[in-house]
């Protein structure tokens, strides 16, 4: 029984280390493992300028802390100083902690391209200054940035008055938290919907807040999402656009950032930075705001917006959404145009070639003549479904029509098809099902004189068959350990693979393509493209040939209950090489997954760990009168089965509204299983690893508090004379003052500050305690060591040592002494477990301490506190808990059957001297032994 018993912390120290190394495994792949930053930096060629806008009197006394500013460089700047702005407002939207300098990498690009166009259409620019707030946290001061941004845009158009072509609305760029105070204007009640038309948003959580701390940040997001679920219909005039920036951005996961899906409202896109043509990169949560290759595509759609008649953006939702759909989803190789020409004339003293076979391909360097190769479909029809085409030179002429005549000489008049083209990183594609176009009989290849240039061609016809394999994902129980393997035989330029049963975002995957050539001639790169097919999230490699090519395949949203696509492995490959895929679950990008989506549920299954092993630690305590450490407690008593059905019950109910409606007039907050659910990131199990998984940071971090307190203890000890074990009361009045000061502190300051204080108030005492413990334990050993000396020499001097028992009290033989320090002992452990507890509510308050110190200037008092209720009750019981001992808790039955178990056989003088006080003499103790 011994060796089990001390078998057993060794195990569970085993096994809790394990889960917690599972979590660190999990968080190191969402902080660390991503691909490299393929961003380009956007630099200005002239020094920025920021010129603050007066705002109204009324609006600057309302909004001290907040300002106005626009963005200007060089000459330009120097031209705006007198605010005759002649331009199409912008208006930048810093987020949480982020700066209105951030709109310099957007104005500088767009000031450039103004002067490509010498300033025929040109942007102003405008940026907020919300004093750096911790929003993300804080949501305290989302509607007051909203109402300031209001105010904002009243001034800014008041600016163009005069002007001849006087914008009646300002589009809005929005970053993180920017874009949700963006979105929530149309909820203000005297906000005119029509005085934005464009919204674009970089990483913003739409969804929901990524950290939920307080009931404002949540009734905020319930409040706007609400309203443009509600108030569709009165949307249809503004067209949003949401940008996530993909794996590496680690703060706001890309699946937070889609928009509401909304049957009603068709004027909504949402894509992942890594599907955006001419981008292709995933961007973190800072660099989305200066990405070249991003901003590019946000400048080049904002000038493709812009209406010649009126000079300011387009009131045409259409034209809008096509715009955005050009440059952010589908980029056909080719400038913008609202309605292309149906028909185009070919033209030019070019040769025409037939080409009659199903697969061909043209290289050409240095050709001073063009050439038209023409591909009768009529042949093909009966053979094959799909004709695809590709195209190395990326140009932005047409290359590639559809013609209607008979004659198969020439074709003097076709449709140009350039614009069914999709641009990938070093080709144009274009895929045609030929059952679209009955009416086509040839397609016709252009390709212009090549003056110093090289480039190739190639088009196949195919069955879509021949060219799909179905993949089957190996199990997420696999850990690795299996695989999926398929081999292609590469004849043609494009192959699909189909993973089958890939729609869940706790499936991650590790796809390695490895590529053999049967010549080593120099090919074109590989281009291997993951596509998923219900949301904008697709990833891009390019590879060398031959070559091994390594690629995550891992979900930011579930896929929808109604769809039934198969997310896809494009390969455009190079001919005659051999492909293999080989597929296997990847264990550590799992636990990423698992962290990534619900890393914001592990602060609450850690308390209740903590509240299960104190609820445990009373019981021990009332029962055996000894308090157990806090980590062999945590092992007996946290199980999941205490926690888990009540967490399935509550989910359950939550789907009625008479529970809702109970629950909510209760004041409790939303169950964080039911908000998962609802954004599709619950699946079965994945409380009870929540659970298992807070279990070992719950058990780690009470054994990094303790050593921590014990190293503290131990150089306190070195420096400072401890103090004496004594017993305090409850409550003095001088503790009552204390607590009421703390009171007010919370109700005229900040709740997290009162919060704060009485967390050191009460880490100093523990300290203080454990101090004393140490120096009580030290002493007793001490005295111990040199009883027993004392005996070994009472043997040669009987009648001397009998003499002085006589005249001395023995206070080591006394227990009292060691009652007092084991009483101490398991009040300190108790007070461990709390502060424990107590330190998880401290750093969830953070945020808005941080964010009232920094408003300190402004205002004195926090308002809204979402900690102010919450820091009274809990200054009030800390100051009794704080103060209390484990013999409150203790039966006298308890105590008293303690003592008989730990005193000597046949010693009542033990329980006799614990009765009448602290000491007793000898003579009482006589009388007692010889009753």
């Amino acid at each position: 029984m011994g060796r089990a018993g001390r078998r057993l912390p060794a195990l569970a120290a085993l096994f809790y280390g394990a889960l917690a190394a599972l979590v660190l495994l999990g968080v190191r792949d969402v902080l660390f493992l991503y691909e490299e930053n393929r961003c380009s930096m956007t630099y200005m060629y002239e020094y920025p300028e920021y010129l603050k806008i007066k705002l109204p009197k009324k609006t600057a006394r309302r909004y001290p802390a907040y300002e106005l500013y626009l963005y200007g460089e060089g000459n330009y700047a120097e031209e705006n100083k007198n605010l005759l702005l002649t331009g199409i407002p912008v208006l930048f939207l810093p987020g949480n902690a982020g700066s209105y300098k951030q709109v310099r990498s957007l104005g500088s690009i767009a000031l450039r391209k103004a002067e490509d166009v010498d300033f025929k259409y040109h942007f102003n620019f405008f940026s907020v200054n919300f004093n750096e707030e911790l929003v993300a946290l804080y949501g305290g001061s989302l509607q007051r940035q909203t109402k300031f941004v209001h105010e904002c845009i009243k001034v800014i158009l008041k600016l163009y008055r005069d002007q001849e072509f006087a914008p009646s609305s300002v589009a809005i760029v929005g970053h993180s938290m920017g874009g949700l105070v963006a979105r929530a204007l149309l909820t203000l009640k005297n906000f005119k919907p029509e005085l934005i038309n464009l919204l674009i948003t970089q990483a913003t959580p739409h969804i929901a807040p990524v950290m939920p701390l307080d009931k404002y940040l949540t009734d905020f997001y319930t409040a706007v999402n609400n309203h443009w679920i509600l108030k569709a219909q009165d949307l249809r005039n503004l067209t949003t656009l949401s940008v996530a920036g993909g794996f590496r951005d680690y703060q706001v996961r890309s699946g937070l950032a889609f928009l509401p899906r909304l049957s009603q409202h068709d004027s909504a896109l949402s894509v992942v930075s890594s599907a955006v043509p001419r981008a292709w990169a995933s961007t973190d949560h800072l660099s989305i705001v200066w990405c070249k290759e991003l901003i590019l595509a946000t400048i080049r759609a904002f000038f493709d917006l812009i209406d010649e008649n009126t000079r300011q953006i387009t009131d045409d939702p259409k034209k809008r959404m096509s715009v955005l759909n050009h440059h952010f989803v589908r980029h056909p190789a080719k400038m913008f145009e609202e309605n292309p020409e149906a028909f185009t004339g070919l033209t030019g003293a070019f040769m025409w070639i037939t080409v009659k076979v199903s697969k061909w391909t043209y290289s050409v360097y240095n050709d001073s003549d063009g050439k038209y190769f023409t591909f009768p479909l009529a042949s093909h029809r009966k053979s094959y479904s799909h004709v695809y085409c590709e195209n190395s030179m990326l140009d932005t002429n047409s290359w590639i029509y559809g013609c209607m005549n008979t004659n198969s000489s020439m074709c003097l008049e076709a449709a140009d098809l350039s614009w069914r083209a999709e641009l990938l990183p070093t080709t144009k594609v274009v895929m045609l099902k030929l059952q679209d176009y009955p009416s086509l009989s040839h397609i016709v290849i252009q390709v212009p004189p090549a003056v110093g240039k090289k480039y190739t061609l190639g088009c196949e016809f195919f069955e879509e068959d021949s060219r799909t394999v179905q993949l089957p994902v190996t199990h997420l129980m696999s850990f690795g350990l299996s695989s999926s393997k398929i081999l292609l035989n590469s004849t043609g330029l494009l192959y699909n693979v189909q993973l089958q049963h890939f729609n869940q975002i706790y499936q991650a995957f590790k796809i390695y393509i490895e590529s053999h050539c049967q010549s080593l001639k120099e090919r074109k790169p590989s281009i291997y493209r993951l596509h998923i097919p219900w949301s904008h999230e697709d990833s891009i490699i390019v590879a060398k040939v031959p070559s091994l090519a390594e690629i995550s395949a891992k979900l930011h949203i579930a896929q929808p209950h109604n769809d039934s696509t198969l997310p896809e492995l494009n390969i455009y490959s190079s001919p005659d090489c051999q492909y293999e895929v080989i597929l296997k679950t990847s264990l550590l990008q799992v636990l990423g997954q698992i962290v990534r989506f619900h890393a914001g549920a592990f602060p609450v299954y850690i308390v209740s760990n903590i509240l299960l092993t104190y609820g445990g630690q009373l019981s021990t305590l009332r029962s055996t009168g000894q308090c157990s450490d806090f980590s062999l407690e945590l092992v007996r008593t946290a199980k999941p089965y205490k926690v888990e059905p009540l967490i399935s019950i509550v989910v359950f109910l939550q789907g009625f509204n008479w529970f809702r409606e109970i629950w909510e007039s209760l004041s409790l907050p939303e169950v964080d299983a039911a908000v998962l659910s609802s954004q599709d990131a619950w699946f079965p199990l994945v409380s009870l690893i929540l659970f298992l998984f807070g279990t070992g940071i719950a058990y780690w971090s009470g054994v990094f508090f303790s050593t921590s307190l014990r190293l503290f203890s131990s150089l306190w000890l070195t420096l400072i004379r401890p103090t004496v074990l004594q017993k305090d009361k409850l409550i003095t009045p001088r503790r009552l003052c204390g607590m009421i000061s703390l009171a007010l502190v919370s109700w005229t300051t900040c709740g997290a500050f009162a919060i704060l204080i009485i967390y050191l108030q009460y880490l100093f005492k523990v300290a203080k305690l454990h101090v004393a413990v140490r120096a009580e334990q030290n002493m007793h050993k001490k005295d111990s060591g040199h009883s027993k000396e004392t005996s070994q020499n009472s043997s040669t001097h009987t009648v001397k040592a009998q003499s002085s028992m006589d005249s001395i009290p023995d206070a080591t033989q006394s227990p009292s002494n060691s009652t007092t320090i084991a009483e101490a002992v398991n009040s300190l452990k108790m007070h461990i477990t709390i502060l424990n507890l107590f330190t998880w509510i401290v750093l969830l308050s953070l945020p808005s301490l941080i964010y009232w110190l920094k408003n300190l200037r402004y205002n004195v008092r926090l308002d809204p506190d979402p900690c102010r209720s919450t820091a009274v009750i809990l200054v009030c019981i800390l100051e009794i808990l704080m103060n209390s001992s484990t013999s409150e808790v203790k039966s006298r039955q308890s105590v008293h059957l303690q003592h008989v178990e730990s005193a000597a056989p046949g010693s009542i003088y033990s329980i006799g001297c614990e009765r009448v006080g602290k000491e007793c003499s000898f003579p009482t103790r006589r009388k007692m032994e010889a009753s």
